[in-house]
């Protein structure tokens, strides 16, 4: 029996990675594939978990930690989609803030695991309107803005495009032709030797040619960064994380696209207000049937929704996912703050779960010094 092939897709948090995979599997999928998809997160009640269900593909999840501190945990979910869904081809997406996945993932898999997993190119997805700013590129045509973050969370940034295999500027319809060479060069100076692609994951565009290296190409895991874990871990924890599940009731009907958008726009403004600056906002609205999805990636970016809820429907599942330069904290009380009061006196808001924290230290199952050919 052939080898499963695992397609790994990393990138900051907020780089379209959630929308690329979920975008692939539906292709692969119209291409007569059997596809699996693997999210993963440092704490359960996962939007990125949901969003994926919304595929057709069979989903699973690895919580409590990066891939590469729960390694034994995404080979026995790999194998669970093997068993269930008899995967093709698995597409996998770790935490947008981990790094070093080429030493501690890739060469394990390729080492331990090449019998039962093919290992595709590493690919590392960044959003073009803020790549200058978190790479820290050359002057391009596209203008550099100030640093969002510490300089030991874009250290992070910079480490998962010193172990890609391809380059993935996501994005590339907020930008002119000009501004996307300027990138693409500055990017093949910087990183010489690494092929770069350019998409709109939203769109659709540039998607299949990035699934054709993908899914043909043997050249997986060829680069190992040297990474310092202690400012990588402090780069971590310099991010406040935040996941929390409620049960909304209305008492009369309700457009559940708007009440997405202005709950996301509501966390958004007492955030502003208290100097955090958001890296990933997300939220995910489920009755039997149907869904609503939301995201902001920035402090002034727009919100961004998909989906749709019958107004009639009264009872609705609710997932928010935060990650923001926040002390957890003040995260979590800015959270409930923006969903009680966009809900008001028409929806009552039972909170299931919450959970906000700094990540732990990173803690690999396997580190490789050298790449396994």
């Amino acid at each position: 029996m052939s080898a499963t092939r695992l397609i790994l897709v990393g990138g900051f948090l907020g780089a379209g990675k959630t929308t690329l995979l979920t975008e692939a599997a539906t292709r692969l999928i119209r291409r007569g594939k059997r596809v699996g998809l693997l999210a993963n997160d440092q704490a359960p009640d996962l939007v990125d978990t949901e969003v994926f269900k919304t595929s057709g593909a069979g989903v699973e999840e690895v919580a409590g930690g990066c891939f590469c501190c729960r390694f034994p945990d995404m080979i026995t979910a790999m194998e669970r989609l093997l068993q269930h869904s008899r995967s093709d081809v698995i597409l996998a997406e770790p935490v947008g803030s981990c790094t070093d996945l080429s030493a501690t993932v890739l060469q394990p898999l390729k080492d331990r695991y090449r019998d039962r997993f093919e290992v595709a190119p590493f690919s590392v997805l960044i959003d073009t309107t803020q790549v200058c700013a978190l790479a820290r590129l050359p002057a391009t045509t596209v203008p550099a803005a100030p640093p969002r973050f510490p300089d030991k969370v874009l250290y992070i940034y910079e480490k998962q495009l010193e172990e890609a295999d391809a380059i993935v500027l996501n994005k590339v319809d907020l930008l002119s032709p000009e501004e996307v060479s300027g990138l693409k060069q500055a990017l093949a100076t910087r990183f010489p030797e690494v092929p770069v692609f350019t998409m709109s994951a939203l769109t659709g565009d540039g998607v299949d040619a990035w699934l054709d290296f993908v899914t043909q190409s043997q050249a997986a895991g060829r680069r190992i960064a040297q990474v310092d874990y202690d400012t990588y871990a402090a780069g971590e924890a310099a991010l406040g994380w935040m996941n929390a599940s409620a049960r909304l009731r209305a008492s009369t009907p309700v457009d559940w696209r708007t009440f997405a958008a202005d709950t996301l726009d509501a966390i958004r403004t007492r955030l502003r207000n208290a100097s955090g600056e958001i890296a990933h906002l997300k939220i995910f609205l489920t009755t039997p049937g149907a869904y609503v999805a939301g995201n902001i990636t920035s402090n002034e970016g727009p919100v961004s929704v998909r989906g749709e809820i019958d107004a009639a429907r009264s009872t609705v599942s609710l997932l928010i996912n935060a990650r923001v330069h926040a002390h957890p904290d003040i995260l979590r009380a800015i959270v409930e703050e923006g969903l009680r009061a966009t809900a008001g006196d028409r929806v009552e808001v039972t909170i299931t779960n919450i959970r906000s924290f700094f990540p732990g230290r990173p803690e690999p199952t396997y580190r490789y010094r050298n790449t396994v050919q």
